[in-house]
């Protein structure tokens, strides 16, 4: 953790840890895992549990295993694998060589699983699918026996055998846990643990055509790596004592307990990976690594960094109880972390032209801008001046009222590192719109400051035309109109955000922001935090995102 970071709050997990190596439990170790599915994209919410398992095994100078829960072969794909590698990576961890895949254990898992028929608590079960939902029964009652739940030892051998030889087709017979059709909890009414899936897998190819099921696979592949600390989201509460009994009911070479936590719930956010997936194949973002996605890849390309990332998680802590984090948390710690470490620079977005008419037409100069104004130490840069120049659309009006402090008809503004000018004419075009302004400057103001101590309230950003850089400037907003937009049972595509991007194409930069490299942060003064695009850089024409304003103007706008 750098200095910058918030220090890590104590919580429940840590407190049990301690507790553990009071009492020498697990012989002193602590070693836990990320384990994520490989079919889709990392999130901001798997960010959360990143930081959580890889931070208490540096806390507690343990380890901490990076494995690939690929049990579904129709959804999986080495393509998310490394997306997730790099993911973790990206966010300052390493697993070093703790990789593994359950795919690793399918072999073992295959043999507890014979171990459980052996002991008569697994059989081989032909109801479908619509009828072993129908036994389960509900929550206010009990499920039933299913007419396959005796069969013997030897037969259910026999027909696992013939699932696992492909001799069984698939959707026509699964594998249970034999423990109590009549538990309160329904995970506990004989759960499947074994399916079969006749599909490709993306490392053990065509050996298998039967899968073990999660709950199955996750509790053992614990054990099989002596994890200690099994730490997972709160809707895995309820399959804590399905995990209990696969291995307490199993020679396993090591005894892992499960711990719950709150998953992260963001405003303005939809983190279920279903839902991203749609938006990805329906074309409301373009991909997963869209900068309005909240996918790990696509908060990157937005300008995110990994300081402020774990930052958010420390912040937001880890808790038993389930809350909605305000985005502007999330925002604000990009801002923290920004403010201090990027350079600024000028860019118009939205541009106006300005003649300076008593400026010399063929003479331009150089002015001295400081690149962080509290860090001396990162230097000046030289930025052009000339005759023309281009300001903000919104930095003029013609009219203005008397808070307005920027330029207008006959008022006094200061250019940022240059000279005051005064606005004396206004072009506009036959429709009536502002076009082009004229000015004057005066040359005793060169740096900012009247000799004769006459002050100016507004000071604004500006980009000489001569040596204007062209550039895309994508602002990226939030994807969607609502804090919760799946409130009430809602499709959070209903409120999808038509203003969640706006793509400015005519933006002109200051020349030093040609210089820049993919994935280069910069604050725009008066602007915002902007990122060089890691995907659509182009040193031709430069494209620069949004990471977040300077402020949260959203909340003051939503208040």
């Amino acid at each position: 953790m750098s200095e910058k970071e918030t220090p890590v709050p104590s919580n429940f997990i840590r407190k049990i840890i301690s507790e553990d190596l009071r009492n020498n439990k697990n012989d002193g170790r602590v070693h836990t895992r990320f384990p994520p599915e490989p079919n889709g994209y990392l999130h901001i919410g798997h960010a959360k549990s990143i930081c959580l398992n890889f931070g208490l095994a540096a806390e507690y100078q343990g380890n901490c295993n990076l494995r690939f829960d690929d049990t579904n072969p129709e959804k999986e794909d080495t393509e998310y694998v490394e997306s997730i590698k790099a993911n973790v990576r990206w966010l300052g961890f390493d697993w070093q060589e703790n990789e593994y895949f359950a795919s690793d254990y399918f072999d073992k898992l295959y043999q507890f699983a014979l171990d459980l028929i052996s002991q008569g608590k697994a059989y081989v079960d032909s109801l479908s699918a619509e009828d072993i939902r129908e036994y389960r029964g509900t929550l206010t009652s009990p499920g039933k026996p299913s007419p396959y739940r005796d069969r013997s030892v030897e037969e259910n051998l026999s027909l696992f055998e013939q699932m696992r030889d492909g001799k069984i087709e698939e959707g026509s017979a699964v594998l249970r846990a034999k423990i109590d059709m009549a538990s309160p909890n329904i995970n506990m009414r004989d759960p499947v643990i074994y399916r079969i899936r006749k599909a490709r897998h993306h490392r053990t190819a065509d050996k298998w055509c039967i899968y073990p099921m999660y709950d199955f696979t996750h509790c053992l592949s614990d054990a099989i790596e002596g994890i200690t600390h099994s730490v997972c989201t709160l809707e895995f509460e309820d399959h804590r004592a399905l995990y209990d009994w696969v291995i307490d009911n199993l020679d396993t070479p090591s005894r892992p307990y499960q711990y719950e936590f709150a998953r992260l719930n963001l405003d303005y956010t939809v983190l279920s990976k279903r839902k991203l997936i749609e938006l990805v194949r329906e074309g409301h973002v373009n991909g997963w690594d869209d900068p309005r996605m909240p996918t790990i890849a696509g908060i990157r390309r937005r300008g995110f960094t990994p300081a402020s990332i774990r930052d958010f998680c420390n912040r937001i802590g880890v808790t038993k109880s389930d809350t909605r984090i305000d985005i502007s948390v999330l925002e604000n710690t990009l801002r923290e972390d920004l403010d201090k470490r990027a350079p600024r620079a000028m860019a118009v977005l939205k541009p106006l032209k300005v003649v300076i008419e008593n400026y010399p037409e063929s003479e331009d100069e150089e002015l001295d801008a400081a690149n962080h104004p509290q860090n001396p130490d990162m230097g000046k840069r030289k930025v052009p001046f000339s005759r023309v120049i281009y300001i903000e659309q919104d930095d003029f009006m013609e009219d203005a009222p008397k808070k307005f402090f920027r330029l207008s008809l006959g008022r006094e503004v200061r250019l940022r590192y240059a000279y005051f000018i005064t606005c004396t004419e206004v072009i506009k075009n036959e429709q009536d719109e502002v076009i082009e302004l004229r000015c004057t400057y005066d040359p005793a103001t060169k740096g900012g400051n009247a000799p004769d101590g006459r002050k100016v309230k507004g000071t604004i950003h500006w980009v000489s035309e001569a040596h204007a850089v062209k550039a895309e400037v994508r602002l990226y907003d939030r994807l969607y109109t609502e804090a919760n937009p799946e409130q009430g049972g809602r499709d959070s595509r209903e409120v999808l955000n038509p203003a969640s991007v706006e793509i400015l194409s005519g933006a002109l930069l200051e020349p030093s922001l040609a210089l820049a490299k993919v994935e280069d942060h910069f604050q725009f003064e008066r602007l915002g935090y902007f990122c060089a695009d890691s995907k659509d850089w182009d040193s031709d024409k430069p494209v620069f995102n949004r990471a977040v304003t300077l402020r949260d103007t959203w909340g003051k706008m939503n208040r």
